[in-house]
């Protein structure tokens, strides 16, 4: 396929999708078969423009001039290119395991859950390949907006209240703070396309430069930066593939996605090391990565430990950003692919664990890796890829992290990195000690093998499989990114 057609029918697949999902409503083999073979086409539609991208081409098209200068446009740039990978191919486990989950918990709403889940990776979609702020701004809040059903998926009052948290900290942060950014962008250069070596390099003096970054890192709540970190602790009262959705894929993968991309194509990386703009951020993302660390240690519900694990891993990235050398930049754009999949698989066993023993708390799991097994190996496989061990994936994005700050003189942040995986081992862990050696006492959990539906365990499965593949096979994705920093 043409990858400029690819490019422009990648974010409108899901959309059609969604329409057929509406229209077998009433017949839920249909439906869940629309949503498998809908999310197996936009990844191969994607998959398509890769080489493309690796052979040094941009891709581009532009779909709507709304001003002069301002238009809705597709640029696939590396960056957009492995962002738009992960969550393309991740949706296809999702959805398998998504049916196995509603199915067995007997969800109500489902095909609106199935809908909104595509328009959420139609905004995905959107955002990794925007060309310009504009366009880049419209599908973030268009991901916002679709996924907000999701959470209150199942309309109690605590949902409620989560979407409440979840609207108000998300929109406030992009309306209130990022479009200002955005506009101040526009003022001071012109333009709001991505250019590399940044828009504003040499465009402003060095306090409005300082202003628009705090604006743009402030402003962009997805990547959870404290204190606007609530909405994804709070966001899980949602279902559990939702969670997996929030935490590895869409939403907060698109926050730190948006984070990079605006450091390496609107300020660029000579300003970021000439100017200093972020240096503050530095210190943020340390202080978000150890204090979310240590919350994530003293909570019992899996699924509100791995929430600030979330939290925590994601502030690599911003770490990754603000240190702003090449390695660095690198070892950003590896946690978002290596932390997708590490992430993903811990969520998947929460749900299993939540399905098929019906136990949300890490106290109440003693022994439970006698009736479920396979699942708690795929937990220990993603846990040691959280935490950067070899031989899963996780080693080499913190690897490179830590690398990027010995580069850029910041050896303070490599003590960080090396405390957060002690932390990191000190909450994941004691998971897989509690569920394998549960001591002498008989447990709940002594009879035979009980494994989650077959839907459920085999996505989680290949999500761990993947943690282990990206290890042995780095190669393709670390090419990709190393366009960023070469050129």
């Amino acid at each position: 396929m043409n990858p400029v057609v690819a490019v422009g029918l990648a974010p409108f697949i899901p959309v059609l999708g969604a329409f057929f999902v509406w229209t077998s409503r009433n017949y839920p083999n249909i439906r869940e078969g629309i949503t498998l073979v809908t999310a197996s086409l936009l990844f191969l539609v994607v998959l398509s423009v890769t080489p493309a991208v690796l052979s040094g081409l941009r891709p581009s098209l532009q779909l709507l001039e709304l001003l002069p200068g301002l238009a809705i446009a597709f640029e696939v740039e590396p960056l957009g290119m492995l962002f738009a990978l992960v969550a393309s191919f991740l949706w296809i486990p999702n959805s398998i395991y998504s049916i196995g989950y509603m199915r067995a918990r007997r969800e109500s709403n489902q095909t609106r859950y199935y809908i909104c889940f595509a328009l959420s990776l139609a905004s995905v979609i959107g955002l990794a390949f925007s060309a310009n702020l504009v366009t880049m701004f419209l599908f973030y809040e268009a991901l916002t907006l679709s996924t907000y059903p999701l959470v209150t998926h199942s309309g109690t009052p605590e949902a409620r209240k989560a979407g409440r948290i979840y609207l108000g900290l998300l929109l406030g942060t992009s309306i209130g703070l990022q479009l200002i950014a955005i506009i101040g962008t526009y003022v001071v250069s012109g333009t709001t396309d991505f250019r590399p070596g940044g828009i504003l390099s040499g465009q402003a003096a060095p306090g409005t430069i300082a202003v628009l970054f705090a604006l743009y890192m402030f402003g962009i709540g997805k990547a959870a930066l404290m204190p606007f970190h609530q909405w994804l602790p709070a966001a899980m009262v949602a279902p559990t593939p939702v969670s997996a959705l929030l935490h590895a894929v869409a939403v907060v993968k698109g926050g730190v996605f948006v984070v990079l991309k605006v450091v390496i194509y609107v300020f660029g990386i000579d300003l970021m090391q000439t100017s200093h703009p972020g240096e503050w951020l530095m210190w943020l993302a340390a202080f978000t990565i150890l204090v979310a660390s240590l919350i994530a240690l003293n909570k019992d519900n899996l699924k509100a430990r791995l929430a600030y694990s979330t939290v925590s891993q994601l502030s690599y990235i911003v770490l990754g950003a603000a240190l702003a050398s090449s390695t660095s930049m690198l070892g950003g754009g590896m946690h978002i692919l290596t932390h997708a999949f590490g992430k993903i698989t811990l969520f998947f066993c929460a749900g299993a664990i939540m399905i098929t023993a019906h136990k949300q708390n890490i106290s109440e799991m003693r022994g439970i890796g006698r009736a479920m097994p396979l699942t708690m190996l795929a937990f220990l496989i993603g846990a040691i890829s959280v935490i950067g061990l070899p031989p899963f994936a996780g080693a080499w994005s913190k690897w490179y992290l830590i690398v990027g700050a010995l580069e850029a003189n910041q050896a303070f942040f490599v003590a960080v990195l090396m405390i957060s995986s002690l932390l990191n081992i000190a909450y994941l862990l004691p998971v897989i000690t509690t569920a394998f050696f549960p001591g002498k006492e008989p447990t709940e959990f002594d009879g035979p093998i009980r494994e989650a539906p077959i839907a459920c365990l085999v996505p989680t499965l290949l999500t761990a499989g993947g943690c282990l593949a990206i290890f042995i096979y780095p190669d393709p994705f670390r090419t990709l990114l190393l366009q960023l920093v070469t050129g």
